[in-house]
Formats: structure tokens, sequence, C-alpha cells
């Protein structure tokens, strides 16, 4: 699989399935897309924004239930394998995506191809950075370790993409060359008091920044 970031702006999602991981898919898209969740019963789970249809679909309705809602992508997570299937195969049908997010396709031997069209990393990050994990299903303890330790690792990396976002604005400003603005963020980016001011809310960041462009470019006439 090649990872992508998607774009789920007016689009729909259809969640099959009201269980834990139904109600952490819808959640999780309804930050963006418009959501509909089907299941018989939604206990008291968390769903965002989605819309939540209480019917018990069986897997001769999955292709109406597919047509109504015209998701641009369907995720299946009964506990029913047979449902599971049927709407991912309606999904298909329809021009959908589909991630499928019940084992028992893998654990029966069908191949990767069949299972998930789209596999929902685990994300971390500061906005505007988003970093994603995946070990392709296969791990999901794995990826919720590593977007951990990424966590960790990276705190005030949002902080950092805005700063350097406005020193290569007015470095282009300046008229300083493609070439040495490249290297001017590179330094930014790789300079480790830099990254501590942004951690502790150093106001001095700014500074910080301003010294490691000159080490690496020499002096610039900055504008603010």
């Amino acid at each position: 699989m090649i990872p992508l970031f998607h774009d789920f702006r007016d689009e729909s999602v259809l969640v099959v399935g009201g269980g834990s991981v139904g109600a952490r898919k819808a959640r999780r898209f309804a930050a963006e897309a418009d959501v509909t969740v089907l299941s018989p019963e939604f206990g008291d789970r968390e769903f965002g924004d989605a819309a939540l249809v209480q019917a018990a679909p069986s897997p001769d309705e999955a292709a109406e239930w597919v047509a109504r809602v015209d998701p641009a992508l369907v995720v299946a997570a009964t506990d029913v394998a047979a449902v599971n299937a049927a709407f991912a195969d309606a999904a298909r049908d329809a021009g959908a995506l589909v991630n499928r997010a019940d084992s028992s396709a893998r654990d029966s031997g069908e191949a990767e191809r069949s299972v998930d069209d789209v596999v929902v990393p685990a994300t971390t990050g500061e906005d505007p950075v988003t970093v994603a994990v995946s070990t392709g299903g296969r791990s999901p303890a794995l990826s919720k370790y590593l977007r951990e330790r990424v966590d960790a690792e990276f705190a005030g990396a949002g902080e950092m993409a805005e700063l350097t976002a406005d020193l290569r604005a007015e470095l282009k400003a300046s008229g300083t060359p493609p070439a040495e603005r490249r290297d001017a963020v590179r330094a930014v980016v790789r300079s480790e008091p830099v990254w501590k001011a942004l951690r502790t809310g150093d106001a001095n960041a700014r500074k910080r920044a301003e010294a490691a462009v000159g080490r690496a470019v020499g002096d610039v006439e900055w504008s603010t």
C-alpha cells in the first residue's frame, strides 16, 4: 500500500457497526466528513458528530444502504463477517473505498487487496503537522507504541512548522536565493536550541531560529 492523505471535506462516510471500533472510526472521520453509523445499538459510546441510524442491516441490504448514503468510504466494523463482506462488496461496486475493520477476513486467508482499500493509521501531531503510523493492520499495538514515541520526540512540531513557514516567506521576500533558503530552513529544523525553545514556550524561539539561519547562510535583513 502507498500512504496518502485524503481530504474528506464534503464527503460522506458510512460506518457499519456501533461497537468500540466503529465508534472510534466514526469519531475519526466525523472531524471532517459527514458520517452515518448503522448499528442495532450504540450503548453509551461517543460517536462525535456522526448521524446514528438504529438498524441491523442484513447482507442483502448492503447495496441499498450504500446507495442511500453514497459514501466515499465504507467502514465495515460489525462482528458478523458476512455483513462486513457484503458491505465491502457493495462499496466497491459503487466506486467507494473500503476499510474492513474486522480481522475475520485476514484470519480466513483472503488476499490483502480483497480486505482493505484503505488502512486507517494511528496518527498524531500538532496542527498543521500530522504524522501517520501503520503496520498494515497487522499490529495495532505497535502502531500505538510508535505513535507515542513520535508524540514524545516531536513535541513542538506544529509551532516549528509555523515558524519555518514564516521564515521561508521572509527569506523569499528578502531576495535570498532558493538554495540558501533551503539551507536556512534545514538549519532551523535541525537546531536543538530552537526545538527546546518551542517545547518550553521560550519567547526567544524566533531569535534562536534567526541565529541558526545566520550560521547557515550569513546575515539576513529580516522584516520583523
